[in-house]
């Protein structure tokens, strides 16, 4: 709350979680990095085969949070509600170390 002070643009409160990009010599190399992403939780990953054959694994989820605090400097949201949002995305972190701890096994 101490930062927003004398703030006059808008503000946002943002958590993002954990996304990371593997360029993959091969196909059966990206499917089981895929397969291992997906099963730690990492729901939202995908492989994209470029044009000249440039295989990229991107492994991401979807628990990103944002949220509008400030409007023209002013905060427009009670300070219970900072709190509220700080606890979710403290979840949402730990849950995003769990799924990178599980995927890294």
């Amino acid at each position: 709350v101490e930062g927003l002070r004398g703030a006059t643009g808008d503000s946002v409160f943002k958590f993002e979680p954990f996304v990371l990009h593997v360029h993959c010599l091969r196909l059966e190399e990206a499917q089981l990095l895929h397969m291992v992403a997906v099963e730690s939780g990492f729901r939202n990953s995908g492989i994209t085969v470029g044009k000249k054959g440039k295989i990229i694994v991107a492994v991401r989820s979807t628990h990103a949070l944002e949220v509008p605090l400030c409007q023209a400097g002013r905060l427009m949201v009670p300070h219970d509600y900072l709190a509220f949002l700080v606890a979710i995305a403290n979840g949402k972190m730990a849950e995003n170390r769990e799924r990178v701890a599980r995927c890294v096994e």
